[in-house]
């Protein structure tokens, strides 16, 4: 198949799986702004990879492979980052300090209020659990995926995803119970 036909082909499997693959990229990363860094991390390793792209095969599964790789590394490399504290000035060209300055990204009320109630404690949840296990939590809770989907696309076992699935589903119980018996009273 020539290139522009490789290109053109997945152009078009990115746009019919674009919404699902961001929404399994935000609960991967946690944020808007790291899962649209994921995502596009992910889309450039498959594109570069995509002669290895098996057709006939589910596109959405291998991507989603691609992008818990790809996560999965970033984390490992997040512990030789260095943070440098926001009150230190930065130095301009001129050589003079400057004040950094954050804008103010704050959500509406009604829009953090559901955020604060629904959103954020199950996205504290999931980035609490280690990585193997927040995957299969999104692959099959949230995305749908069958054992035996999640296995093809994370090669591995059957019976490593159910068990990763069982303690990571006992671990956010833990996590939410707190949350949920205070927002519904039970």
């Amino acid at each position: 198949m020539p290139a522009r036909d490789n290109t053109e082909l997945f152009e078009a499997l990115v746009r019919q799986h674009e919404r699902q693959i961001y929404r399994v990229a935000f609960r991967l990363a946690g944020s808007q702004e790291e899962a649209q860094d994921l995502v596009q991390d992910a889309l450039l390793e498959a594109f570069r990879d995509f002669a290895r792209f098996e057709p006939g095969s589910r596109f959405d599964r291998w991507i989603f492979r691609i992008m818990s790789n790809t996560q999965i590394d970033k984390v490992r490399r997040r512990g030789k980052l260095v943070f440098e504290s926001l009150d230190t000035p930065w130095g301009s060209e001129a050589g003079e300090a400057v004040a950094r300055e954050i804008p103010d990204s704050a959500a509406g009320p009604e829009e953090q209020l559901l955020q604060n109630e629904l959103e954020a404690p199950l996205q504290r949840a999931l980035d609490a659990l280690p990585p193997d296990f927040r995957t299969v939590v999104i692959l099959s809770d949230i995305e749908g995926l069958t054992y035996e989907e999640i296995s093809a696309t994370l090669h591995c076992p059957i019976g490593t995803v159910r068990s990763r699935l069982s303690r990571a589903r006992n671990q956010m119980r833990k996590l939410l119970g707190p949350h949920l018996r205070q927002l519904f009273g039970t």
